[in-house]
This record gives structure tokens, sequence and C-alpha cells, in this order.
């Protein structure tokens, strides 16, 4: 994993917030399926960044990592997806957890968005499953006592830069095992 330091070079590997450079599309979705492994029921993971940053993309690989059901695609228009862990996928770690995966993209225009959030009842599955929320910086977090924010951004020779931002609980300690 190559991990930048704020002037965009390589640096050594640094337990805060680090900066992923993912150069493709399918190095995108290998990032999340490694990110996956640290994942647990009842994690909660914020994503923001500008449209085409690799938001869906790093959540495809989320899902394929946690081995769930169905193919993940923005859910921009339905604003939440639920999607099952495969059974004949179990690894020898037991049940994988659901992954809810949600776009507050369409609430932000909301006279009260956290209210649309409330309206979801995220907060219903957030115990059992990885609950994944693009655009949802702001609205969601409230929902646990801990969370991972995952800033995306997009250079202009479509390389993906992912931030991993720890806020509480053991997050800086799962993060520093990420390979």
């Amino acid at each position: 994993m190559d991990v930048l330091d704020p002037t965009g070079t390589t640096a050594p590997d640094t337990p805060a917030n680090p900066v992923v450079e993912l150069p493709t599309v399918a190095d995108t979705h290998a990032f999340g399926r490694r990110l996956a492994a640290l994942l647990r029921a009842g994690d909660l993971l914020v994503l923001t960044g500008p449209l085409g940053a690799g938001k869906t993309a790093l959540t495809q690989g989320i899902g394929a990592g946690l081995g769930v059901l169905g193919d993940i695609t923005s859910p921009t228009f339905v604003i939440a997806r639920v999607h099952r862990p495969d059974p004949d996928r179990a690894s020898g770690r037991g049940a994988r957890p659901a992954l809810v995966h949600a776009d507050a993209y369409r609430l932000g225009d909301a006279v009260d968005p956290r209210a649309e959030i409330d309206d979801l009842d995220l907060d219903a599955s957030v115990d059992e499953a990885v609950t994944v929320v693009e655009w949802g910086e702001g609205l969601v977090e409230r929902l646990v006592d801990a969370h991972l924010r995952v800033r995306l951004d997009r250079r202009d020779d479509d390389t993906r830069l992912v931030e991993l931002v720890p806020v509480g609980g053991d997050w800086a300690q799962r993060l520093a095992t990420l390979r």
C-alpha cells in the first residue's frame, strides 16, 4: 500500500490518517477487499468525495471482501440497499455481516436531511451489519460511538487517493494492520 505524505510524495507508513494511492478502479476494488477484512458487524464507514471519486467502487470491493450477495451499484435513487452475506462463502471466521449501502446525496437538498436519514432506519441494522454511507458526513455519525471516515478524491489521471480517518473506538489500531 502506498501511503502519501501531505505533499503527495510516498512516505513511510504512519498510523495517523493514512492516504492510499490507487491507480486503477481494480486497485480500488482490491483495497476495498483488504479493508473488508478489518470490518465487523456494527461498523460504520462514512464515504466522502466528489462525484466519480470511487465511493461505489470502494464499496464494491468491500462487498466482495465481505462475501455478500448481489451486485453493488450506487444506491442514489433507492437511497439504501441491504446485501446479505452469501452462506456458501462463509469463511472459517464464522458468519460475515450483511452490508448496508446507503447514499445520502439526494438528501442534501432536503429541508431536514437528518430526519430523512432517520426515516431510512439505519439505526435498526447498524449493530448487525457493516454500514457504508456515501455522502453521509454530518448526517450519520451519531448512529454509532465510533466510525471510519473515508475521504476519496480522483486526480486528473484517474488515480484515486483515499484518506482513512479513524473517529473513536479501535479504528486506529485496526487500520495499523491494513496492508
